[in-house]
């Protein structure tokens, strides 16, 4: 593949985002109602998934671009002894169950990311989440897998490509913090 046949399979990605702008800005709003009634938002994933949760986490509690007060999110992809002994003990397909379970409170969002829109832990953990009365949302790619029926609100990325649907979660993610920046830095 040549480098100017990526770039043209990203840009098609990246105009394929502007049909997600109702959903994108409904969710900075949900996002934003959660924060200011002292809640949090949990992002999860595996492998480059987790890799974005954590990105986005560490936007969230730092800063993005504005100086502000740090905004409640954590990632569930950082603690590989609480991953490791949960996978040993019990199983891979539950590693954010538990995580929820000890973390999280009615009126959070929980965030799972999944190009595939089928990951077994991610749908696990979204399912837990609802249970303990957090909102869902799914960050997603193609058809949006078995998540899009799942989760409270579903972010497709219109891509089969995983690299390019990784890629739209980093810009949907960043222009949430980009808004949270605007809503929120005073």
């Amino acid at each position: 593949m040549s480098f100017k046949s990526t770039l043209i399979r990203h840009q098609n990605m990246v105009e394929g985002l502007f049909s997600l702008e109702p959903q994108v800005t409904s969710l900075i709003e949900t996002i934003a109602l959660c924060l200011q009634r002292g809640n949090k938002v949990l992002f999860f994933g595996n492998g480059g998934s987790a890799s974005d949760a954590q990105h986005l986490a560490a936007e969230f509690v730092v800063r993005y671009h504005k100086q502000r007060l740090p905004l409640a999110a954590i990632a569930l992809t950082t603690d590989t002894s609480i991953i490791t002994a949960h996978g040993n003990d019990f199983s891979f397909d539950t590693i954010f169950d538990r995580q929820i379970q000890a973390l999280a409170k009615e009126g959070d969002i929980a965030i799972g990311l999944s190009t595939s829109g089928n990951s077994s832990n991610v749908m696990n953990g979204l399912n837990t989440a609802k249970k303990m009365g957090c909102w869902t949302c799914a960050f997603t790619g193609g058809t949006g897998g078995q998540l899009l029926d799942l989760a409270d609100e579903c972010i497709r990325i219109p891509c089969n490509e995983t690299a390019r649907i990784q890629e739209g979660h980093i810009i949907i993610g960043h222009w949430l913090c980009e808004a949270l920046d605007e809503r929120l830095s005073s």
